[in-house]
């Protein structure tokens, strides 16, 4: 909640490719408003309905933030970006295909190199100012190690509770990074 008020207040210091982090904020506070609302409020059992649209909402943001930042045109990202808006939504609500959470390894790796590119070109182009460059390495921090978590999580069935609530636990400190990194950066902006 913090990182998605402060990331709005600060929307006018941040130019245009920037803003898209903004809208990831937004994108994940959605997310996970709907799923509560969806579990509190209509007494539902579960919100995995969500899930489709959570794993091409986030791959669609973080590839335009990506592309943006690497002045990559839309022309050449569009059509993959629409082939895996299609086939995660075939997948998450009509004959499903192939897991969803394999989609959402394949998914986090395609984030990870557009993360990593991004990375390794702004430490190279070292005359080019990113504020947000600390922000880039925990995106890519967070969506490596969340490829492991979901690799192994059909196996989680099979390990005992403690080691599965500790792989679980580092992901979910892994993201607090981000949010952290995030609301790091907003605070870093001057007027």
């Amino acid at each position: 909640m913090l990182c998605f008020i402060l990331g709005i207040s600060r929307l006018r210091l941040l130019n245009n490719k920037e803003k898209w982090y903004i809208f990831y904020i937004i994108f994940l506070f959605i997310i996970e408003a709907s799923t509560k609302f969806a579990l509190y409020s209509f007494g539902l059992p579960d919100a995995n309905f969500l899930y489709p649209l959570y794993i091409a909402g986030e791959f669609f943001i973080l590839n335009f933030l990506f592309s943006e930042k690497n002045n990559v045109s839309p022309r050449f990202v569009m059509p993959v970006l629409v082939l895996a808006l299609i086939f995660v939504l075939v997948n998450g609500y009509m004959q499903p295909m192939v897991d969803l959470d394999d989609i959402k390894v394949i998914s986090n790796i395609i984030i990870i190199c557009f993360a990593g590119y991004t990375l390794i070109r702004e430490i190279k182009e070292k005359h080019f100012a990113n504020r947000f460059l600390f922000a880039d390495a925990c995106i890519f921090l967070y969506y490596s190690v969340s490829v492991f978590t979901f690799i192994i999580q059909q196996q989680l069935g099979s390990i005992s509770q403690l080691n599965a609530s500790l792989i679980w636990g580092l992901n979910n400190l892994l993201s607090s990074v981000v949010y952290g990194s995030l609301i790091y950066t907003f605070l870093k902006l001057k007027k």
